[in-house]
């Protein structure tokens, strides 16, 4: 019964898993995993049948998990290939790291990378054991719906809801499939059910049979449960802004082969790298660029604002091209300079997205790398990073002229649909304020530079790194009453000014100009980091702005001779200290562990099936050695397994016996249904005494009496006089079942072993313990029974042959004609 529980159990956990289906690529996962949870339940039914106490059988399927998962996922950092050490923990640590960053960074369905792989096994065989151990260990099902709901609801929560009541109706019939199993386990234990009315003659019972309505009746609730789960929330209000709500940052998929990405909000730990004590050098630049009041390094691009922060679109990717694309907007009689930049990461920065300068038009670079063409990005994939890499970019220094900008025709309806998208919610006082700073412009360049020169110059703000960098359109309102921030309240509110007005803004992160050095290089460090907005203008594309004072350098096309404006002239070498780090997983994990991870990566090709690394075997045949290893293990441990399920047995079956104290003289003690003989019990204890005796080296005499072996136990056990009773009270009860006309049953036999084996125990040394322990001398009766039971099936098969060959053939039959 408790082996049909746990395959119901694992079968529950796989059905529920079904719901992660529509989060990656490939399914070949959900079979991986099926095959490492049927291991993992088998290896718990193994444990009960021994029977170990229910710690040692969770612990057993811990550890066997625990193998598994590293001989599928860091075999080359284990010890001899099997046994995990620190090395196989830190290298599950940077994969779970690396999961959790393509988690945040690509849309659904994410390519099934190491990571996420890891992420999905090993987060099944976790609910999974938490079932078994709920449902199988534990016999109660009911509590086993919690992870099961757990798992359910984490995939619910990271979809896009699409064909969500499938997988919920699959998850629960798989609950409801538990529950029955339990149903059955339990009514089964009572026996059979009797019917409820007469049977009629030659008829069947009136209620339709026994069992079958009890099963009838919660198959029927069930399904009634199961509709009002399905059909109520449809009348009940939506809830938005839950723990779960826009996970994935943003709206919008591909439709083409590349798949497609969502981003990492990279101002997460803006103001933390602000606020650096050591100003670290990320990035070192050689170009041939004459003005290097330009040279920004551009790694995402922020374009939707959802009332609560700015963050990147879901967008289509794609392999990167040997030529990048003209960008989105700019006319050929805009002048541009190609520049050409060599770039080089240090070795702990290491974020997902590419430093570049914008825009770029080729990119010669190795890795694993993918190119968003909408805001001309590129981006790592299967784990690739920056850390450490050195790469080429050829871009394009666009000068626009001032009278371009300000003749620019009206942007595509698109690009102005977009972009010039705000959120119901966003305070009247933005687009006021915009409205006010630029009356009397003529045109969008025009309101566009007196927003800049409104927060750089004008307005009276002041640059301050401890201001919080808030949330909300509430935040923006709170900024500008406030004047006081960074880079990142700057750009916010420049960006949603400018959508107020209509013209299509977006905002830029990555790194302003560095800083010039002796050997002609350029240091970018991590208070070089920046965010600026950028506004759209037909025949130029997008063009950035600097609102923030002190930092970066303004754009010379945004100085015209216009009525009323005072921004200062450009500095040649404005060192901007602002940091917007774009991943900010640069700066936190250590070099080492990266570069393990990394090593990992680039020996990896995880395919549908789901294989670690590229050029190793199958996970399959990973799992078959897994086995393999695993019986290997079980071989030498095979006595001290079959002496405990065997000493579990027959002690457990002396609990069937009941006790007969109210039984007069001449009451016969009959077995309860299913029970073995009164005389069977005994005996089985009684060779339990003596076989405990004989792993302690007292070898037992089959030609004593039991009282006689008694005392010969005793003598050569020097045990106690408690311990001594015991054995004498089990062989005073052998006696009695052998040569008494009415046998009667003796409670606390059990109990009389056990005294019997710590004493044994107690008196023993540490080698003699062993030995017991490991290698008990009554493990023999195993190869004993073995040999029976072949003798026995060799004798059979002879009988049953022979008689085969003697069977007589039958005689024709039928009239004989002449």
């Amino acid at each position: 019964m408790r082996a049909r529980m746990a395959l119901m159990a694992a079968l529950a956990t796989l059905m529920a898993s079904c719901a992660l289906l529509p989060l990656v690529e490939s399914p070949g996962w959900l079979l991986q995993a099926a095959v490492l949870l049927l291991v993992q339940s088998g290896v718990g039914m193994a444990a009960r049948r021994v029977p170990l106490a229910r710690w040692m059988t969770i612990g057993a399927q811990l550890l066997v998990t625990l193998v598994l998962l590293t001989l599928v996922f860091a075999r080359e950092y284990a010890l001899a290939g099997l046994i995990p050490g620190p090395q196989s923990f830190q290298h599950f640590g940077d994969l779970l790291q690396a999961g959790t960053n393509d988690v945040e960074r690509y849309a659904i369905p994410a390519p099934l990378s190491d990571g996420i792989q890891l992420m999905l096994v090993g987060g099944v065989l976790v609910i999974g054991l938490l079932v078994d151990v709920l449902a199988v260990t534990f016999r109660s099902a009911a509590p086993a719906g919690l992870p099961l709901l757990a798992l359910y609801s984490v995939a619910a929560g990271l979809s896009d809801g699409s064909g969500g009541w499938v997988w919920f109706l699959i998850a629960a019939a798989g609950y409801l499939m538990l529950l029955l199993a339990e149903g059955r386990d339990r009514l089964s234990q009572w026996g059979r059910v009797f019917a409820g009315g007469p049977r009629p003659p030659g008829g069947p019972p009136v209620d339709g049979g026994g069992a079958v309505a009890p099963v009838r009746t919660g198959r029927r609730i069930g399904v009634v449960a199961l509709g009002i789960a399905l059909v109520v929330p449809l009348a009940l209000p939506a809830m938005d802004g839950g723990l779960l709500a826009n996970a994935g940052g943003g709206v919008g998929a591909g439709n083409g082969g590349g798949g497609t990405i969502s981003a990492v909000n990279p101002l997460v730990s803006l103001r933390d790298s602000l606020n650096v004590d050591e100003d670290r050098t990320v990035l070192t630049l050689r170009t041939d660029s004459d003005d290097l009041s330009n040279l920004y390094l551009r790694i995402v691009s922020l374009d939707e604002f959802d009332g609560t922060t700015w963050r990147p679109a879901k967008r289509q990717i794609v392999q990167v091209p040997d030529e990048l694309p003209t960008p989105t907007g700019l006319a050929g009689d805009v002048d541009r300079t190609d520049v050409t930049t060599q770039i080089s990461a240090a070795e702990f920065y290491e974020q997902d997205w590419l430093p570049m300068p914008y825009p770029p038009s080729a990119v010669d670079i190795e890795g694993q790398w993918r190119y968003e063409p909408v805001g001309m990005t590129m981006v790592g994939d299967h784990g690739q990073n920056t850390g450490g890499v050195t790469y080429e970019v050829t871009s394009l220094d666009v000068n626009p002229t001032a009278e371009q900008l300000a003749q620019a025709p009206e942007p595509p309806s698109q690009i102005r649909r977009e972009y010039t998208r705000l959120p119901d919610g966003l305070p009247p006082v933005v687009e006021q304020t915009a409205r006010d700073v630029t009356q009397g412009a003529a045109n969008p360049y025009e309101q566009a530079v007196r927003l800049q020169e409104y927060f750089a110059l004008s307005g009276g703000f002041t640059y301050d790194t401890e201001v919080e960098v808030g949330s909300g359109s509430e935040g923006v309102a709170r900024f500008l009453r406030d004047k006081r921030g960074f880079c990142v309240h700057f750009s916010f509110a420049m960006a949603s000014m400018a959508r107020s007005l209509d013209i299509p803004a977006r905002i830029a992160v990555g790194f302003a100009p560095g800083t010039m050095q002796a050997d002609g290089s350029v240091a970018v460090g991590l208070r070089d980091a920046h965010a600026w907005p950028e506004l759209y203008f037909e025949g130029v594309g997008w063009t950035r702005f600097e609102p923030t004072p002190s930092r970066g350098t303004t754009p010379s096309y945004t100085l015209p001779d216009l009525p009323g404006t005072t921004v200062p002239e450009p500095e040649d070498s404005a060192r901007p200290s602002q940091a917007a780090p774009s991943q900010e997983a640069s700066s936190s994990p250590s070099c080492s562990a990266e570069d393990k991870r990394l090593e990992a990566c680039d020996s990896a090709a995880p395919s549908a099936a789901g294989a670690s690394g590229s050029g190793g075997p199958p996970w399959y045949q990973l799992v078959g050695w897994t086995l393999l290893g695993l019986a290997a293990l079980a071989v030498p441990l095979s006595p001290m397994l079959w002496r405990v399920r065997r000493r579990a047995v027959r002690l457990a079956s002396a609990q069937h016996v009941p006790a007969r104290e109210d039984s007069g003289p001449g009451v016969r003690l009959d077995s309860p249904p299913g029970a073995q003989p009164v005389t069977d019990h005994v005996l089985a204890v009684w060779q339990e005494l003596t076989d405990t005796a004989w792993d302690y080296g007292i070898t037992p005499d089959e030609a004593l009496t039991p009282r006689k072996a008694a005392a010969r136990i005793v003598r050569l056990g020097h045990v106690d006089e408690t311990a001594a009773g015991a054995v004498h009270r089990v062989a005073g009860a052998v006696e009695q079942v052998l040569f008494a006309p009415e046998p009667q049953s003796v409670p606390g036999l059990a109990e009389d072993v056990r005294r019997l084996h710590g004493a044994l125990r107690a008196r023993a040394g540490r080698r003699t313990r062993l030995r017991a322990l490991l290698a008990p001398r009554s493990a023999i009766r195993a190869v004993w029974s073995l040999t029976d039971r072949a003798t026995t099936l060799r004798i059979r098969t002879t009988e049953r042959w022979a008689a085969l060959v003697r069977r007589p053939k039958p005689s024709p039959s039928g009239p004989r004609g002449g």
